[in-house]
């Protein structure tokens, strides 16, 4: 490690941070340490440390993002950081930047490496005023490992949710099989009416279809492709794979829009995140009943909710709802809600959920409108 280099670029770090509260720990403050425990700590630092000026150009970069990202701090300074991030989070960030204070923000972005891959990254951003200028400190850790566990566990409860409903698709398909094959009797036998029964036939043929599919949609893995999409169009989705385990039991699933909202998102995303939340509507109702689900929407947010009509969730358990592994189902995994949050921090959205005054309770979800 170069000493003298390391030791002038700390001392650039310490200029600007020395007098702020927020780099400083229990009183214990970043000037203090020499230039030698900075350099060890330099050296030894798991994640990449950056200081920004308020246009988002790298005034300092540790050298830890050789190790990390494959770049020499000296191909990173002077550059703008949006250079190095995807697109679709350069945006994000950018619309919440003014909004960074002194207090640390969180961010989970996609950073480009040298090789050219884009790597899953934590950033914690706080903003330091110095002599009347704006300056950024961020720190960016490496979450790879932490994302492939989030996508094994999503991968897992999606083969679970596909089991669980191929016994009421089953019975679905079945239906039309049944109709296919007393219209190819019917027609083996001579009938007259061939070009009637051809037309039902193919509507049962589409109707099995766009179940299968639905299913099938269930086990691909989760995708990275966000556009603006019809809430209308995914909701429908989502209620044909649903509605035959509803009508096993008795329950009446209901779809009312305002009208033509749409949302910026990963469409596979967002129907998993309905499935889900569906689905546990129709769990909680072993009675029967009707699951309401509600579209409407402001000039800044898109809202979705699903209202059921079940025993209703106990106040003191609402807000463990989401939390790894917890859940008051006796074969559930826990991991149904957790997923959906995840999901929906990733497109900016959050969950409301709240016990309805009668009976059962509402789950809405909450989207910023599209620009």
């Amino acid at each position: 490690m170069n000493y003298d280099k390391n030791t002038r670029d700390h001392e650039k770090l310490i200029h600007i941070t020395e007098t702020k509260p927020t780099m400083q720990t229990q009183g214990f403050n970043l000037s203090t340490l020499s230039p030698f425990m900075l350099a060890w700590i330099e050296k030894n630092c798991h994640d990449v440390i950056l200081v920004l000026d308020e246009n988002g150009k790298m005034l300092y970069i540790s050298d830890s993002a050789e190790r990390i990202l494959g770049y020499q701090p000296s191909q990173l300074v002077g550059k703008a950081w949006y250079e190095f991030v995807y697109r679709e989070d350069v945006k994000y960030v950018k619309e919440n930047l003014k909004q960074v204070s002194s207090t640390n923000q969180f961010y989970e972005i996609n950073v480009l490496n040298s090789e050219g891959e884009y790597i899953w990254s934590e950033c914690t951003l706080a903003k330091l005023k110095e002599d009347e200028k704006i300056y950024y400190i961020a720190i960016v850790a490496d979450i790879r490992d932490k994302k492939e566990a989030e996508e094994f566990m999503i991968q897992s409860e999606k083969m679970s949710v596909a089991g669980q409903l191929a016994a009421g698709i089953a019975h679905e398909i079945r239906n039309p099989l049944t109709s296919l094959k007393g219209f190819l009797q019917l027609l083996q036998a001579g009938v007259n009416r061939k070009e009637e029964y051809y037309n039902i036939m193919v509507e049962e043929i589409e109707k099995m279809e766009t179940i299968t599919s639905e299913l099938l949609f269930i086990s691909k893995p989760l995708t990275e492709n966000k556009k603006v999409q019809l809430v209308e169009s995914m909701i429908h989705d989502v209620i044909v794979l649903l509605r035959p385990q509803a009508k096993m039991r008795d329950i009446l699933i209901e779809y009312s829009a305002s009208g033509g909202e749409k949302i910026y998102c990963d469409r596979s995303q967002i129907k998993q995140v309905l499935i889900n939340l569906i689905k546990n509507a129709i769990e909680a109702m072993e009675n029967g009943g009707k699951i309401q689900v509600n579209t409407s929407s402001s000039d800044t947010h898109v809202h979705i909710s699903v209202i059921d009509e079940g025993p209703g969730i106990p106040k003191d358990i609402i807000n463990k709802l989401g939390e790894p592994f917890f859940t008051t189902k006796q074969s559930g995994t826990g991991l149904g809600l957790m997923i959906t949050k995840q999901i929906l921090e990733r497109h900016q959205a959050f969950l409301e959920i709240k016990a309805n005054e009668g009976a059962g309770s509402t789950f809405r979800i909450i989207f910023p409108a599209p620009a």
